[in-house]
């Protein structure tokens, strides 16, 4: 049996350390992650103002992305990432496969709407956001203004997209709350969702 969820998430949203804990939490999972699908900094187009526009889907190898999504749901088994299974793990998990695909532009994407059990979308506040941003070290490194020039409104445009669209389920999740918090929010909800294919 075979559960995919997305966790979508504006630009340090908490994403990635999320799937790693959930990974760790519950068996035979993997996570895909959309940053590995980058294309290189030569291939990425820069506009008027000299930035590089990393933030729309263009800038990724997304049919590299869907294709390695359908690998790996055609035999999870054998994608050679696939944890061992723990101790405690209920019944209700025992010969599931999940698969968690996190990424910052994953629901406007039409191929990759078909292969989702369950999507969440990590939001944060304008000032939030900038602190986390300017924390990290980016390869290339962010250029002056980059953030207001282009990762916050491409962020906004994405969301309002999502927002627009009526057949678009997702489960918006305060990233500003603890790790702990949204642990424990999304591992009830995978845990409740498994229930229900069950039965």
């Amino acid at each position: 049996e075979l559960f995919a969820m997305f966790f979508n998430s504006v630009t340090n949203g908490g994403k990635t350390t999320l799937a790693e804990k959930l990974k760790n939490m519950l068996p035979n999972c993997d996570i895909i992650s959309q940053d590995d699908f980058f294309k290189p900094e030569s291939e990425v187009e820069t506009d008027e103002r000299g930035f590089k526009l990393y933030d729309v889907l263009d800038a990724l190898y997304m049919d590299e992305m869907v294709t390695s999504i359908r690998n790996w749901m055609k035999s999870p088994a054998s994608s050679g990432l696939v944890t061992e299974e723990s101790e405690n793990t209920c019944d209700n998990l025992k010969n599931v496969y999940i698969l968690i695909v996190e990424g910052f532009l994953l629901y406007n994407y039409e191929p990759l709407n078909e292969l989702w059990n369950r999507r969440y979308f990590l939001t944060l506040p304008y000032e939030e956001c900038k602190r986390r941003r300017s924390t990290r070290v980016y390869q290339p490194a962010d250029t002056p203004g980059y953030f207001d020039g282009h990762v916050w409104p491409m962020y906004l445009k994405y969301k309002t997209e999502l927002e627009e669209n009526a057949s678009m389920q997702v489960d918006y999740l305060d990233g500003t709350k603890s790790q702990e918090e949204l642990l424990s929010y999304v591992y009830s909800d995978i845990i409740q969702e498994l229930n229900k294919l069950r039965e």
